[in-house]
């Protein structure tokens, strides 16, 4: 019993928690905004991944890890704005849209991986975020700028649902859309605009398993953590 109290209280249990949990949160608070606006985005799968090989491709290309950040987050916008022209603007069923989405932006990742790196056996690597050692503070020092990102997100994304007007739209779309019509919202939009940046968010979670995380793009990388994600929400 003592051993496992040692193991709990140790700082290195919580750097290693903290480090597992970035991408989650990233990708829970993505599936949240979409989930919260009346649309499950079954696409985070593919999302993780095409964020994850976009930020990564970018850095390798000799850009910075914060133009890597922003791409992947692009990536995920560009994503995010197909299954809402689908879901949304077509109406079609968002289940078929998310995971059709989820089979083209992985395969069109590892695609591109392929053309890019044809004869390559060995991952190329890149050089990852540093650790914050600069902050001194015993679990944080340890962990790199997306995870302290992922953090500041959670409260303010909750203040930003419950305490602001857009944030009530969003709600309001999502659990009445007839009554948010009658009031003058704008369904179509609220959704749309819910949906690219929640899945923004998908694509900064993935770029956190190359850019922090590891220093390369392997397959498999995002290894189900899209579906934790949505399990997280809907359970």
């Amino acid at each position: 019993m003592s051993a496992w109290l040692d193991i709990l209280a140790g700082t290195p249990f919580w750097v290693a928690t903290l480090r597992v949990a970035t991408p989650l949160i990233l990708g829970t608070l993505g599936v949240l905004l979409c989930e919260r606006a009346g649309v499950l985005n079954l696409g985070i799968e593919g999302i993780m991944v095409a964020g994850a090989f976009s930020g990564w491709l970018t850095v390798y290309a000799g850009h910075g890890l914060w133009t890597g950040v922003l791409v992947a987050a692009l990536t995920g916008a560009v994503f995010g704005l197909l299954h809402a022209w689908l879901t949304v603007g077509l109406a079609l069923s968002q289940h078929v849209s998310g995971l059709g989405i989820t089979m083209l932006a992985t395969a069109l990742s590892y695609y591109g991986y392929r053309v890019a790196f044809p004869k390559v056996s060995t991952p190329p690597t890149i050089e990852p975020f540093a650790p914050m050692d600069w902050l001194g503070i015993p679990v944080l020092n340890e962990q790199t700028p997306l995870t302290l990102l992922a953090l500041l997100l959670v409260p303010l994304i909750a203040w930003g649902l419950q305490r602001t007007p857009l944030g009530l739209a969003v709600r309001m779309v999502g659990e009445n859309p007839q009554a948010a019509e009658g009031q003058g919202i704008r369904v179509m939009a609220v959704r749309t605009g819910a949906i690219v940046a929640g899945s923004a968010l998908m694509g900064v979670a993935g770029s956190f398993l190359t850019l922090s995380a590891f220093n390369a793009f392997y397959f498999n990388m995002v290894n189900g953590r899209g579906w934790i994600c949505i399990a997280l929400v809907v359970f």
